[in-house]
């Protein structure tokens, strides 16, 4: 164990980091168990999808929520209530009968999973130095990324050797734990905002957040038709794009998309949404591909899979040397196009390839994708001020669950594009090359914000060199409406 675990300030970053690996890894587990539940309820599979689907509902429903409980109640208070919230969704989720049992169950888990990611890490900003961010955003970012890896195969292995149910019901010790040491060491940090509620932008961010992940996540799916998929986006972006005029003309709105204008924040929330489009699709296209491309059993393709989650435990003790080498900029600069490549190096597995050469490769990219993800979160809250990171936390959040929404459905729908194409119905080895060099380039496209940023964003951070107090003043951002 690093002697930096031993330090009482770290403690809060790993009891956020278990709560975010919970929320993640339920978030995946289910896909694999979603047969054998079909068939205890006498529903077909495509039905149960809702299961999933609804859960994408309430985040988006509940995500631009979080920064003003946790404002007014306070961080401690929302975090460990989503605990409970959470924790009790899994409890129904493995007692229901039927359906729509299953359903409001899972509603009821993502309005505990919209609260845990935000407030999370909004608890690590407001209790550790910004000297200490990026070491403690990488303990953030590691469950993020092992969730969707671990969840299939995990899920995969409860179900062939035990019931479906325990896919909820390991969540019960978790979920204990975690709000025991959140009551015991997690601060009640807030932040005075008297504010009333703004309902309005609450109902308006909501749909179009709903409609808009809802309609990308069935993408090529075949639940819904291909009118209803376009229809729901389509009315997502239109209520998106309303919120974003009510924004400017209200005093204090529920998401602050005024903070797109301090430069550093920008970056990290728009360059990050482009990359993670690519990123996104890496869950659904590479289970799929292992085991419909090479034919694989779902376990020997999670354990394949798992390599990149290694990769990413690894950048933990790396993150901050090559930040405080590098710096912010190169460092994105340089891993996008690192990443890209990897990317589009799934392009060229085929099923005589090696696994110990596809693991390398998941394992390096697994690596340098976590690194991107920590510098992207922690450069996000360079330059945000005390007062406005709640807010900044719920944008950045939606901005991240709308992105890896995208690239869901952008992988589905390449799929289906290169099947049309190719005049084919069933899905073979070479059929996701495409998809993958596609996503490559799309996040390659997120150079073009992180190119705009300066050589020495975020140097309080990264401890490049030490700002200058008249620099840093200048880069700290005015309240974004007068009301504040």
């Amino acid at each position: 164990m690093p002697l930096g675990l031993r330090r009482p300030r770290y403690l809060v970053p790993m009891i956020v980091a278990c709560a975010l690996f919970m929320e993640n890894m339920d978030a995946t587990v289910i896909a694999t168990a979603l047969p054998t539940i079909a068939r205890g309820f006498g529903e077909s599979p495509l039905k149960l999808n809702l299961a999933i689907t609804c859960y994408l509902l309430s985040l988006g429903i509940f995500l631009p929520l979080s920064g003003w409980l946790a404002d007014r109640f306070g961080a401690r208070t929302v975090f460990s209530s989503a605990i409970v919230v959470f924790t009790f969704g899994s409890i129904a989720c493995s007692s229901v009968e039927s359906l729509p049992q299953m359903v409001l169950a899972r509603i009821l888990q993502g309005m505990g999973g919209a609260m845990m990611v935000p407030v999370g890490r909004l608890v690590v900003l407001r209790t550790i130095p910004k000297s200490e961010l990026v070491s403690a955003m990488a303990y953030l970012t590691v469950p993020a990324l092992m969730g969707p890896v671990i969840g299939p195969p995990l899920g995969g292995f409860i179900v062939t050797y035990f019931s479906w149910r325990w896919i909820f019901l390991i969540n019960i010790p978790i979920g204990v734990l975690g709000l025991l040491l959140s009551l015991r060491f997690v601060p009640n940090v807030r932040e005075p905002r008297e504010e009333p509620l703004d309902g309005l932008g609450f109902a308006i961010s909501s749909i179009g957040l709903a409609g808009t992940m809802f309609g990308f996540e069935n993408v090529g799916r075949g639940i819904l038709s291909n009118e209803a998929v376009t229809g729901l986006i389509a009315a997502g972006i239109v209520f998106l794009g309303l919120y974003a005029w009510h924004s400017q003309r209200t005093a204090a709105p529920i998401l602050d998309v005024a903070l797109l204008g301090i430069r550093t924040f920008r970056a990290s929330v728009l360059g990050g949404f482009v990359f993670r489009i690519g990123i996104g699709a890496l869950p659904f296209l590479t289970p799929l591909m292992l085991q419909l491309g090479f034919g694989l059993s779902p376990f020997a393709s999670g354990m394949i899979t798992f390599a990149g989650a290694a990769g990413a435990m690894t950048m933990k003790l790396t993150a901050a040397p090559i930040l405080r080498a590098l710096g912010f900029r190169t460092v994105l600069l340089l891993n996008t196009v690192v990443c890209a490549v990897s990317i589009s190096g799934y392009g060229f597995f085929r099923p005589s390839t090696p696994h110990a050469l596809i693991i390398g490769i998941l394992l390096v990219g697994g690596f340098f994708r976590s690194l991107q993800f920590t510098s992207l979160n922690t450069l996000a809250y360079a330059d945000i001020a005390a007062g406005l990171m709640s807010r900044a936390t719920t944008l950045s959040s939606v901005g991240q669950q709308l992105s890896l929404s995208f690239g869901v459905g952008l992988g589905a729908l390449l799929l289906h594009l290169t099947l049309a194409i190719r005049g084919r119905e069933e899905l073979g080895a070479s059929d996701f090359s495409p998809a993958y060099f596609a996503i490559a380039g799309i996040s390659l496209l997120s150079l073009f914000f992180f190119a705009r940023l300066p050589r020495d964003a975020g140097a309080e951070i990264s401890g490049r060199r030490e700002a200058a107090p008249a620099e840093a003043m200048a880069r700290e951002p005015a309240a974004p409406h007068p009301a504040e």
